[in-house]
Formats: structure tokens, C-alpha cells, sequence
């Protein structure tokens, strides 16, 4: 298998090499506006989007559009859905320097890195040079920020992450909706009773499970903690630390998430709360289609609801702070900006948010009105009106930001942690010299 990808990695960096060459940019990050003729050929993005999703269908429409006035133009969409694959993808090509115009990313180690090699056009500036930067969200714009504030990315998405709860199943067990994430075990324990399954999660690609260790430290601690965590500046021997070890640890022992968890993946897990076999369900609103339409069965329709992100005693972040990432971000390859790559981008990004508005999804941009879909429960429209009255902190997934090693065997750990096969103290102390090894490489 590794040796496929290895040929695979190898095609990629060959197919991309002609077109990554192609153009006349200038490599300079700051340059947002170059000048000359404008000469149309193709220019390629390399995602990781649903390939059937509403980002990669608008731009493809936008391509179009803009071809019209621009015969010779297309844009390549180079599509890989599977994370893990994508981010092997990409490294390869950035290594090889043939990263091409446009191109995946989230907000990284590895990412702020490419940017310090002046790989990466400064976005803040391009999108103040197209005059629609103020159009953005501030936090949908924050989430795409490195730690000293730089901006490298630009979001098409803006999303609000719930957990999404069967009403009917969690009375049926005599609980409520948690006001603490400390209630969260006894709340499990009391469903297992009952026979009923309490979260699905989809364990298979590790970044939900990864969610749960982020939450207690945002609340004990604030979003620092992480910022602290990844240089090592602070470890989970610390007290905010230990707190998410040691509950993540009793979720695990009152068995919160369903039997064989690691070894199942996204549908599983949609599959399971949608038909009524898990009461909870923790995920964002890219799901709202699946979860707050007719398309959900009438079994259990009325049933479905959701809550925010359970503060705890002392919390130092409100209960309207809670995840709501701007997904990944595009970001442009500073080498292969022309004239070109840069009126597409404008006639895209000046077009996108109504487009992306209209299929009744979240804009990254406040200028833009979501539409409701004619098929909507009110759940829907209860969904969106949580992003009019969010808080100055947002809790952010932690394998954006830490090292690509640690970030790796935390997700390894966490599954070990819950299961039972290690005790909170083999995890801390492997976790804690994981980040002293690694974080130096990253952060200087």
C-alpha cells in the first residue's frame, strides 16, 4: 500500500509540474496585484472538499462563467475527500516544490511554515487589494490566522459545530441535557442502562475524537492553552490538562461513545443517530441537510435537537464561544501568481458568497443572507440564528494545530486512552515527551 501511494505521490508531483510552471508570478507574498496581460490557460487547485459539495460545484460553475470572457481558461479541481491522504499529498508536492496555484490547507505547523518560505500570497492583503476583506467574518477570517496574526488563507465556509441530541431516547433513560461537561459520564452511564448507545462518533478518521480533548482545557483555560501546549510551554500534567485526561478517560470507562468506535467511520456514525440507535451526535452544520430536513426520517424528526458546547464551574469562556471553524482554507502559491490567477480570484470571491448563501449554507462573509431550503425543519433556521450571537473566542481543533508527529500519536493515544488500554498517567507522560521531542522542530 505504502508503495502505491508512493507512485501515486510521484504521478501527482508529474501531473502538477506543468501546470504549477505555468504563469509569470513574482514569489513575492506581498505582491497582491500584478500587472500585464492577462493570459488565459489553466491553473489548477488541489482540494480536500466533498467532490459533490457545494464549494467544488460553485467554483466549477464560476470557472465556467469566467471562461466565457476567457477562452483558453479552466480550472483544474484535483480532488482528495480522505484527509490523511490529502495532507501526505501535499506535503509531497510543497517538498518537491510543485505546489500549484491554488491550494488546500488548513492554518498548520506546516502550513505557517510554507508561508515563512514565502510560499504562500498574503490573503489579508489580497483580499483588501479585490475590496472584500471587510465582507468577511472576523472569525471566519481568525480561524484561518497563524499565531502572529498572518493571514495565508481564505475561508469558503463558515460552520457552527452542536451536539445534536434524541429527545425522546434521553427521556426514555431519565437524564437531561447536560449543563456541564462534567455531566457528560454519569449521563452515559445512565443511557448504557437504559440500552441505549450515548454518542456515535466517527472514529475511523480520528479528528472527531480529538474534538472531545480540546473542550475542557478551552473552558478551564481559554484558547491559550493549546497555543501553549504545542511549544510546550504548558503540558498535560498541568491542571487544565489533567482535567481532559482524566475525563476523557471517564468517558471511556462509561462507555459514551458506541461499541467498536475506533473502527468506524462518518456514515457509521450519522447512520446511528439518524436512526435512533445513539442519543447524541456531535458534529457541525455542513450536516444540517441530513439532520434538519425532511430528508431526516419522520421516525425520529421530532425527536432531534441540539445544544451548544456544556460550560463548567469556573469557566473561563462563555457558552456562545464554542467551535466554529471556517473549514479549510485556500490558500494561493505565491510563485505561480500572475495576472491571471488574480482577476479569476476576483471575479470568484466577489460571486461565491451568494452562490454559496443560496444553497443554504453558512457564508464566510456577513453581506449575504442564507436561504432556506423549502424542505427545512425549524431546526434549521434555530441552527443558523446561533451564528448572529457568537462570542470573541472560538475553541480550535487541536490537529490544526499542532505538530504533524504529535498531532499523530495524540490521536493514536486518545483512542488507547478511551478504550481502557492505557491509564491517564501512561498517556500524560507519553503525550508530554511526544511535545518535548517534536515541538522544537516547529516552533522556534
Amino acid at each position: 500500500m505504502k508503495k502505491l501511494f508512493r507512485a501515486a505521490a510521484v504521478a501527482a508531483v508529474t501531473a502538477l509540474a506543468l501546470t504549477a510552471c505555468g504563469g509569470g508570478g513574482s514569489s513575492d507574498p506581498s505582491n497582491v496585484s500584478p500587472t500585464g496581460e492577462i493570459k488565459a490557460r489553466e491553473i489548477s487547485w488541489l482540494l480536500s472538499r466533498p467532490a459533490d459539495g457545494a464549494v467544488i460545484n460553485i467554483m466549477k460553475k464560476l470557472a465556467g462563467e469566467y471562461a466565457k470572457d476567457h477562452p483558453g481558461f479552466e480550472l483544474n479541481l484535483i480532488t482528495t475527500p480522505d484527509r490523511p491522504s490529502y495532507i501526505q499529498k501535499l506535503e509531497t508536492l510543497a517538498a518537491a516544490n510543485k505546489l500549484p496555484e491554488l491550494f488546500d490547507t488548513d492554518a498548520t505547523p506546516f502550513a505557517h511554515q510554507l508561508a515563512k518560505q514565502s510560499k504562500m500570497v498574503d490573503a489579508e492583503k489580497l483580499l483588501k487589494s479585490l475590496d472584500v476583506y471587510d465582507d468577511y467574518r472576523p472569525s471566519a477570517l481568525d480561524y484561518q490566522r497563524f499565531d502572529d496574526g498572518s493571514l495565508n488563507m481564505i475561508p469558503f465556509q463558515f460552520e457552527l459545530e452542536f451536539v445534536w441530541y434524541n429527545k425522546a431516547l434521553l427521556q426514555k433513560a431519565g437524564v437531561a441535557v447536560p449543563t456541564s461537561l462534567d455531566d457528560m459520564p454519569a449521563m452515559c452511564t445512565a443511557l448504557r442502562a437504559a440500552g441505549i448507545t450515548p454518542i456515535a462518533i466517527d472514529g475511523q478518521d480520528q479528528w472527531p475524537l480529538e474534538r472531545y480533548v480540546a473542550y475542557q482545557p478551552f473552558r478551564e483555560a481559554g484558547p491559550d492553552f493549546i497555543q501553549k501546549l504545542k511549544k510546550g510551554e504548558a503540558k498535560f500534567s498541568d491542571p487544565a490538562g489533567q482535567k481532559t485526561v482524566e475525563w476523557l478517560a471517564s468517558l471511556g470507562k462509561a462507555k459514551c461513545f458506541q461499541d467498536g468506535f475506533s473502527s468506524q467511520g462518518y456514515s457509521d456514525a450519522q447512520n446511528q443517530f439518524t436512526s435512533g440507535q445513539a442519543a447524541m451526535y456531535n458534529i457541525g452544520t455542513w450536516e444540517l441537510p441530513s439532520l434538519a430536513t425532511d430528508k431526516l426520517s419522520p421516525d425520529v424528526r421530532d425527536d432531534i435537537d441540539f445544544f451548544t458546547l456544556p460550560t463548567t464551574a469556573g469557566s473561563v469562556t462563555a457558552a456562545n464561544e464554542f467551535v466554529s471553524p471556517s473549514g479549510i482554507g485556500m490558500a494561493v502559491n505565491s510563485k505561480t501568481y500572475d495576472p491571471l490567477v488574480s482577476d479569476f480570484l476576483k471575479f470568484a470571491l466577489k460571486k461565491y458568497p451568494a452562490e454559496y448563501a443560496a444553497t443554504g449554507a453558512l457564508s464566510p462573509t456577513t453581506n449575504v443572507e442564507t436561504a432556506l431550503p423549502a424542505n427545512a425543519t425549524p431546526l434549521y433556521k434555530k441552527a443558523l440564528e446561533k451564528a448572529n450571537d457568537l462570542g470573541d473566542k472560538q475553541a480550535m481543533p487541536w490537529d490544526t494545530q499542532l505538530d504533524p508527529t504529535t498531532n499523530g500519536r495524540l490521536q493514536q493515544e486518545l483512542v488507547l486512552l478511551v478504550q481502557g488500554n492505557i491509564t491517564p498517567e501512561q498517556f500524560t507522560s507519553t503525550m508530554d515527551s511526544t511535545i518535548a521531542q517534536n515541538a522544537p522542530k516547529f516552533f522556534k
